[in-house]
């Protein structure tokens, strides 16, 4: 009754890490040029400071 296909579930596998790898490609792709844009684009008028923690003045 289950005869013929015999390669079906390896050919599956091999489309699903074709689309995945696609995927993940395309993410990428994508986040890498916002990260590029981003620094391209970027006002330092609008950074916030690195304010860092007052020093213990007080003596003992």
């Amino acid at each position: 009754m289950i005869d013929g296909g015999g390669d079906a579930a390896g050919w599956s596998i091999f489309f699903l890490l074709a689309v995945v790898v696609a995927m993940l490609a395309g993410i990428s792709y994508f986040m890498i040029r916002i990260m590029r844009r981003e620094r391209l684009n970027f006002d330092p008028s609008l950074s916030d400071d690195y304010i860092q923690k007052p020093e213990a003045s007080h003596s003992i």
